[in-house]
């Protein structure tokens, strides 16, 4: 037990990190970015085939500002900087094509079915989708 105490705290640093707040913003931005790939796992798993949902590009952009602030008001390395300076441009505009690409499909009337954008009648249950279009409700 004493090495394991010894391991865990040591000269007054748990893990021996000498933390702060910027530390404890790093190792957020650290953890909400790595999990995004458990996310995407998940949900492929789930489908079986390959999906990105929403959840991953909300994690992404997260973490990756966590990390950016952490580089830039603690670390102060230009390399650090510049890997997390421009990630969050693709990740946010994953997340509008994501929503335009939901809000795009419809709804059937008869059976509340969630079909393709631009259908005519529900794969479902063969409704007329153009006579009472309605657009998903977010």
């Amino acid at each position: 037990m004493d090495s394991l105490e010894h391991l865990l705290w040591h000269n007054g640093h748990f893990l021996g990190i000498d933390w702060s707040v910027w530390k404890c913003i790093g190792w957020m931005g650290n953890a909400i970015f790595s999990t995004r790939f458990v996310v995407q796992w998940y949900a492929t798993e789930k489908r079986k085939q390959v999906v990105v949902p929403a959840a991953f590009w909300w994690l992404s952009l997260t973490g990756s500002l966590l990390l950016l602030s952490y580089a830039l008001f603690y670390q102060h390395d230009s390399v650090f900087i510049f890997a997390y300076a421009f990630t969050w441009i693709p990740y946010i505009r994953n997340l509008i094509i994501q929503r335009r690409h939901a809000e795009a499909h419809l709804q059937c009337s008869e059976c509340e079915a969630v079909c393709a954008p631009k259908s005519n009648f529900c794969s479902t249950c063969g409704a007329d989708l153009k006579s009472a279009p309605s657009q998903m409700q977010h």
